[in-house]
């Protein structure tokens, strides 16, 4: 199928069909999008009745870092696209689907492998394409991990060379918190692979999400790469609890910041959304990471955009126009758990809509926790100042209560 130039019918010989392993609350939107584009899209996750699961055509449980089962099931369902949306995924079963022409990996299976494992990806921006980075090293073992420390200094940062939203990520600032983080690093991991990384500290002023797309420019029908306002947030324990846009930083490092998002997306090649993470200190920047597809912190895009990240992702994969233009300074905040409990209930929500140009997204999500993100509000406003204040009373609104 030549993508871009024709959509078929859901459920139809004709049909389009794009497989998401990882059926989360971005997933869902990315499903969402992609159906309002007329495409048929199978929903893969670990748990039965994922968000994504709710939405698509069609849904599967499986392991998905089986390489067996994960090739079995795309020979079976026969994908055009498949989207990996989360970290735990056999990535060396899509590269062997890849080759063999079976289905073609968004934005690779290359860019899925260096991605999915922090050691590839810093390797890469750092050792291949010299981007400015904290100081880092990896640790196989516990003697291993007390040396690197010992390199690197106090205060640095560990993680699972394999994880994402912050599991498994501790700041240490002094030999009191080796063991402990040790710990919390090993169990953390999507996949244990008993490897970590410990990062130098960079003393920033702020992070941001640069969104960065590359899509077909239908006037050459070449890729180029595009870049949504910069996205600043708020973390606990190495989660998005908030997020705004556009995040103001000067010209110059808002230039160095495209420049850097430019070289590793271009680096790992193929089409779609790319949340690159970046420190800022005055006019200098630093490459943290990138996640190949859309990213929690652009949840802000569903209201602050023209086009959220979810269908700008759509329409990039699709080979279709993208429009990145903000409508509005926007913002959003999370809606948690509260309670650890299977199919929870939430009031508020005529009240959270109360909220002056406020909406919310409640995920589905079949079991909640008490740090589970559930939710989100997003909001806009005449400035960020404004647009995070009705987001975070928003969400402030909403609560979870027992659905017994």
């Amino acid at each position: 199928m030549q993508i871009g130039q024709r959509i078929g019918t859901p459920l139809a010989p004709s049909a389009t069909r794009v497989m998401l392993l990882g059926a989360g609350e971005l997933g869902k939107e990315v499903i969402i999008a992609l159906q309002r584009l007329g495409v048929e899209t199978i929903a893969v996750d670990r748990y039965p009745n994922a968000p994504g699961h709710q939405v698509a055509h069609r849904s599967h449980v499986i392991d998905m870092t089986d390489p067996v089962a994960l090739a079995e099931l795309v020979r079976s369902e026969r994908p055009h696209l498949i989207l990996p949306e989360i970290e735990a995924i056999a990535t060396e079963a899509l590269a062997d689907i890849e080759a063999a022409g079976v289905a073609e990996v968004i934005p690779t299976a290359r860019a899925t492998q260096l991605t999915m494992n922090r050691e590839g990806i810093r390797r890469l921006a750092s050792e291949t394409l010299g981007l400015p980075t904290s100081e880092y090293a990896f640790a196989q073992s516990y003697d291993d991990f007390k040396a690197a420390i010992a390199r690197i200094g106090y205060p640095c940062v560990v993680k699972p060379v394999m994880s994402s939203s912050g599991k498994g990520q501790s700041v240490l600032k002094s030999d009191a918190d080796i063991d402990a983080a040790w710990q919390h690093a090993t169990a953390g991991a999507r996949v244990n692979m008993g490897r970590v990384i410990v990062e130098g500290f960079v003393r920033f002023d702020y992070e941001i999400t640069l969104l960065t797309v590359r899509a077909v420019d239908p006037a050459t029908g070449s890729i180029e790469t595009y870049f949504c306002e910069p996205i600043g947030h708020v973390q606990a324990g190495g989660d998005y609890v908030e997020s705004w846009q556009p995040h103001p930083m000067p010209d110059l490092a808002l230039e160095r910041s495209r420049e850097i998002a430019r070289k590793v997306t271009g680096a790992l090649g193929g089409r779609g959304v790319f949340g690159v993470e970046l420190f800022v200190r005055g006019d200098d920047v630093w490459f943290s990471e990138v996640s190949p597809r859309p990213h929690d912190t652009g949840l802000v895009t569903l209201h602050s955009q023209r086009l959220s990240e979810f269908e700008l992702h759509a329409r990039a994969v699709l080979g279709l126009p993208v429009d990145t233009s903000l409508a509005a300074p926007g913002a959003s905040a999370v809606i948690y758990g509260g309670l650890d409990e299977a199919g929870v209930a939430f009031e508020g929500v005529r009240e959270a809509l109360a909220v002056p140009a406020a909406d919310v997204r409640l995920f589905g999500k079949p079991e909640s926790f008490k740090k589970r993100r559930m939710g989100v509000a997003v909001a806009t406003g005449a400035d960020i100042d404004e647009a995070r204040t009705r987001a975070k009373a928003a969400a402030a609104a909403v609560r979870p209560v027992s659905g017994r």
